[in-house]
């Protein structure tokens, strides 16, 4: 009898934990990985082809390569599954900062998922994004969802372009919870114009704004710097970013908060997914 194939969600948490093996590395033979995760060199090259196509990574003759880290972090199949725990710890945080009948824009970072689910509680919210993700989580009853339209980027699963800048120009919004790909002496980057140019906007908009960074954003730059803490009144992170990142962060007079996490926690939706 014929074993039976894996589901799609099966393969592709197998193509996510072979992403993880090769960045963790930097570089790996095509066979290596094979023999890892014990499966047909055909196989390997299937799920290798596949996440070469999402320019997660690079397939040369025999061996694969993974892109820097910070360009890999910006893709939502890779981002949604990492550092889940602290996540869930910043938006426990980040929902205690909404109020019921007011307008909050929520930016296209994995780091707003958990979020946005916990904003299913919140009642008669206006929510304003550029995420289909976060839109598609707080889409129901009683919340109104203004999905800012632009360019779609599929990898990312969100509009970017200047219809989306537009869009954020004609709004205000009572709050803004945002998150940084990239952070050093308090000063914010994304290795995307497109990206970086909407956060700053999104702040614009915005009466009081929310930075949910967690310690792996931390001492990374990128190409394109979006402003710095100064913009918001709360940044929030968890209790492994280093100390002299959170004093930075307070010397440009932002208010600080650090969060413990529990790494044994389950949580809701901490599966990788589209």
């Amino acid at each position: 009898m014929a074993a039976a194939r894996p589901s799609e969600a099966a393969v592709e948490q197998r193509r996510q934990e072979v992403l993880r093996f090769v960045v963790d590395r930097g570089r790996a033979r095509i066979d290596e990985l094979a023999e890892h995760f014990g499966v047909s060199l055909m196989t390997m090259h299937r799920d290798l082809d596949d996440l070469a196509a999402r320019h997660l990574l690079h397939k040369l003759r025999g061996r694969v390569e993974s892109f820097p880290s910070l360009t890999m972090e910006t893709a939502t199949r890779f981002r949604v599954g990492l550092h889940v725990a602290e996540k869930e710890a910043l938006a426990a945080v980040a929902v205690d900062e909404v109020r019921p009948d007011t307008t909050v824009i929520l930016d296209d970072s994995s780091t707003l998922f958990p979020c946005a689910r916990r904003l299913t509680a919140v009642e008669s919210l206006t929510v304003v994004t550029n995420s289909f993700g976060v839109a598609r989580t707080l889409s129901g009853a009683d919340r109104e969802v203004l999905l800012l339209g632009g360019r779609f980027r599929g990898e990312f699963d969100s509009c970017t372009g200047p219809d989306v800048l537009r869009g954020l120009s004609r709004l205000r919004a009572d709050l803004a919870v945002m998150s940084a790909t990239a952070i050093t002496d308090g000063r914010l980057f994304h290795p995307m114009q497109d990206f970086a140019e909407i956060k700053e906007a999104m702040c614009a908009a915005a009466e009081r704004s929310v930075l949910l960074v967690d310690h792996s954003k931390f001492g990374k730059t990128a190409t394109y710097s979006h402003g710095t803490v100064a913009a918001f009144d709360l940044v929030v992170t968890d209790e492994a970013t280093p100390e002299e990142e959170i004093a930075a962060i307070r010397e440009f007079g932002t208010e600080v908060r650090v969060t413990p996490v529990d790494p044994t926690e389950d949580f809701p939706g901490d599966t990788v997914r589209d």
